[in-house]
C-alpha cells in the first residue's frame, strides 16, 4: 500500500499551506480574541481556490478532488486556524456532500453551484437543547400542509450558524416513530420565520459563529426534502460519517501546530547549558507527539480512501475521529507543558491550540459515541463467528 501523497495531493498541500500562512495566519489570533468571523474578502478568496467545493464536481464549480486531498486541505487550514478549518469541513462534508449524494437534479441546480463556489455558506443541524447524542429524540417538527411543510423548533450549537445561508435541518414528521420519523430539509436563512439566535461565547474555535437556530412556522416546499422523507435519519448518519473524517483532519491540524511549536521551542530554549529538547523528559514528549500524530494521519487516510472506493467506512470514520481527537488533546496538553509558563499566556498560540482541541472530542459524535459505534461493530463481527 502506497502511503505517500500523489502529485495532486502534494499540490493541494502546497497551495492550502501557502494560503493559510500568507493570508490566514495574521487573522487567526484576531478571530479567537474577538470571536468574530473571517473577513468577507478572505471567504471569497477561499472560494476562488475551491476550498468551499473541494470534492464537488467541476460542473458545479468544485475542484472534484479525492478524499485524501480533502483531509490534507482541512489539516493545513486547521494548523493555522481551527475555526476556519471547522467552517470549511462542515460546509463541505455535512452540507454539500449530502446534497450531492441525495439531492434531486432540481435541488442540485438550485443549491450546488452556490455552495461549491462559496457564494453561499452551508451548515447542518440535528442537535437540540434536549437532543444531542440521542439524535432520534429531536423535537423540531415538520407538518405537511399541501405542497409545503411547516417547521417549528429550535437547534443548538450550529456550526456556521451565524454566517451560513443554506442549512440541512433534521425535523420529525412523527415523534412516535423516533428515527424512522425524521426527514431532512434544505432550508434557507432568508425564509420567513427562520431566525438566528444567540451566537455562543465558546472556549475554543471562537472564529466560527456557532449559534442557535429558531424556526417559527417556517414554510418549506416539499421538494426541499433531501432524499426520501423516511430516510432522513440515514441521511444524517451518512453525513456524519463523512463529517467525522473532516473533524479528525481538523484535530490533526491542531495537534500538528502544537507539536511543531513545541519542537521548535525545545530546540531554542536552553536550560542548564543546553537545549531543553536534549533532556529525555522533553524528548520523550516530542516522540510521543510525533508517533501519535502520524498514526492518526494514517487512520484518517484509510477512512478517506475507503470512502473514495465506495467501500464501507463508518467504523473507520469513527476510529479516526476518536483517535485523532484524543491525540490532539494530549499533544496540546504536552506542548503547553514544554512551553511551561509561556504556554499559559495568550501572547503565544499554544493555549489557543489547547482550547481548540477539546471540542474535537465532542462534536459530530462524542468520543464515547465513537466507542459505541466501534464496539457495536466488534460485537457484530464476533457474534457471526
Amino acid at each position: 500500500m502506497d502511503l505517500s501523497l500523489n502529485g495532486t495531493q502534494l499540490m493541494v498541500r502546497k497551495a492550502v499551506r501557502s494560503f493559510a500562512r500568507e493570508a490566514l495566519e495574521e487573522w487567526a489570533g484576531v478571530l479567537d480574541r474577538e470571536s468574530r468571523p473571517l473577513p468577507s474578502e478572505l471567504t471569497a478568496e477561499m472560494g476562488r481556490i475551491n476550498l468551499w467545493g473541494i470534492q464537488a464536481p467541476r460542473e458545479y464549480g468544485g475542484a472534484d478532488l479525492d478524499g485524501i486531498s480533502y483531509t490534507v486541505a482541512i489539516e493545513e487550514l486547521s494548523r493555522v486556524s481551527a475555526a476556519v478549518g471547522l467552517g470549511v469541513t462542515v460546509h463541505n462534508s455535512v452540507c454539500l456532500a449530502p446534497l450531492l449524494k441525495f439531492g434531486t437534479q432540481d435541488q442540485l441546480n438550485r443549491y450546488a453551484h452556490e455552495l461549491a463556489s462559496g457564494k453561499k455558506i452551508g451548515g447542518f443541524t440535528v442537535t437540540e437543547p434536549q437532543a444531542g447524542s440521542d439524535a432520534a429524540s429531536i423535537c423540531t417538527t415538520a407538518v405537511r400542509k399541501g405542497d409545503r411543510y411547516i417547521i417549528n423548533g429550535q437547534k443548538a450549537f450550529v456550526t456556521n450558524g451565524g454566517t451560513g445561508d443554506i442549512f440541512l435541518v433534521a425535523a420529525t414528521l412523527d415523534p412516535k416513530k423516533k428515527a424512522r420519523g425524521i426527514a431532512v430539509f434544505i432550508m434557507e436563512k432568508n425564509m420567513p420565520g427562520f431566525e438566528v439566535g444567540k451566537v455562543e461565547d465558546m472556549m475554543g474555535v471562537r472564529g466560527n459563529m456557532v449559534s442557535e437556530l429558531y424556526f417559527n412556522n417556517v414554510s418549506v416546499p416539499a421538494e426541499n426534502i433531501l432524499g426520501r422523507a423516511e430516510d432522513g435519519f440515514r441521511v444524517c448518519m451518512q453525513a456524519l460519517d463523512i463529517g467525522r473524517i473532516g473533524i479528525a483532519a481538523q484535530a490533526l491540524g491542531i495537534g500538528m501546530a502544537a507539536y511543531e511549536a513545541a519542537a521548535g521551542y525545545a530546540a531554542e530554549r536552553r536550560q542548564f547549558g543546553r537545549p531543553i529538547g536534549e533532556f529525555q523528559g522533553v524528548a520523550f514528549k516530542l516522540a510521543e507527539m510525533k508517533t501519535g500524530l502520524d498514526a492518526a494521519r494514517l487512520l484518517i487516510y484509510r477512512a478517506a480512501h475507503l470512502k473514495d472506493k465506495g467501500l464501507p467506512y463508518s467504523v473507520e470514520s469513527a476510529m479516526c475521529k476518536r483517535y485523532a481527537s484524543s491525540v490532539a488533546m494530549e499533544v496540546c496538553r504536552e506542548a503547553l507543558q514544554v512551553f511551561g509558563g509561556y504556554g499559559y499566556v495568550k501572547d503565544l498560540p499554544v493555549e489557543r491550540y489547547f482550547r481548540d482541541a477539546k471540542i474535537t472530542e465532542i462534536y459530530e459524535g462524542t468520543s464515547e459515541v465513537m466507542n459505541i459505534i466501534i464496539g457495536n461493530a466488534i460485537m457484530k463481527e464476533f457474534e457471526r463467528m
